[in-house]
């Protein structure tokens, strides 16, 4: 495959490390909770937010849409979520309330710093990256910049860090998908691989049988060994997928250029320190971001 890019792989894939806990946070701070609870979601987990507030940019979504766009998640999961979630609310005041979450954790997490030249800086260029992002092919990515910009420097940092992280996030799938991993053997091979223990993917609550089948499934094709880790050629392939992942996202930063890339990653790092360092974000997760991938770029 060839692409064109303006930044190497290694650079996209940093500013995705760097982005990707500004999104996250709307999925942990207590501001969101209680935004979600004030519409009626329970808290006592956090998988009615997350549901509701990620599937809102699509409408009313029946599960069965959720769960091909979300993938990793069993399919049973998702329809006990997804069948309540617009039964609580509808999908136009969960925006409300997940933009809502956002603004008010990220104030209290960055205090001052939202209002400092340098955020209003870094939110403009992300912005530019994220505008410039092609959503033909990637609904979650083109259901979120279809939704109005927010005025505040902060606020516009988290719309485009998520139009960014969904693009990314499409992109991801198309390239598991290309290397005919489906929802549960893309989970079983990332464990594998040690991206996280195997406990760490329990939250996406497939069923132990079907887990053990993609097991058998994966060493089958001689990806996994005897004792479920991933064989030389398992890595090869899941470094493969990351690569492929990190191709499909190079395109939204062809709009900046590379002093200015450099210069995004200069401004995210002490907000996103703040934001790790609050320690409201998994110190496990299964993303695989702390993950090094042997490839050039």
């Amino acid at each position: 495959m060839t692409y064109s890019a303006a930044h190497g792989l290694g650079t996209v894939r940093q500013l995705w490390q760097l982005l990707e806990p500004v999104h996250a946070l709307v999925y942990f701070a207590p501001e969101s909770y209680e935004e979600a609870a004030a519409l009626g979601y329970p808290t006592d987990e956090r998988w009615p937010l997350y549901f509701a507030y990620r599937a809102a940019p699509l409408g009313t979504a029946e599960a069965e849409l959720v769960s091909a766009l979300f993938y990793s998640f069993s399919p049973g999961m998702v329809q006990r979520y997804v069948d309540r979630s617009w039964h609580t609310a509808p999908p136009a005041r969960v925006l409300e309330a997940r933009a809502a979450g956002a603004d008010r954790a990220l104030r209290t997490l960055l205090g001052d710093r939202t209002a400092s030249p340098d955020l209003a800086e870094a939110a403009a260029l992300a912005r530019r990256a994220a505008e410039a992002a092609a959503t033909a092919g990637r609904p979650l990515a083109a259901s979120n910049a279809a939704l109005p910009w927010p005025q505040a420097p902060h606020a516009v940092l988290w719309h485009a860090a998520t139009i960014l992280r969904e693009h990314r996030g499409d992109g991801h799938l198309v390239a598991l998908q290309a290397h005919h991993l489906d929802p549960v053997e893309s989970l079983v091979l990332q464990a594998g691989t040690g991206a996280a223990p195997t406990e760490a993917f329990a939250g996406r609550q497939w069923p132990a049988d079907e887990w053990t089948a993609a097991r058998t499934r994966l060493a089958a094709r001689g990806l996994l060994a005897e004792d479920a880790t991933a064989t030389a050629e398992g890595l090869a392939l899941r470094t493969s997928v990351e690569r492929l992942t990190d191709e499909l996202a190079t395109a939204p930063w062809s709009a900046l250029s590379s002093q200015e890339v450099a210069r995004l990653a200069e401004l995210l790092l002490p907000p996103v320190l703040d934001i790790v360092g609050a320690g409201l974000l998994p110190a496990q997760g299964t993303l695989g971001i702390g993950m090094k991938y042997d490839y050039e770029g």
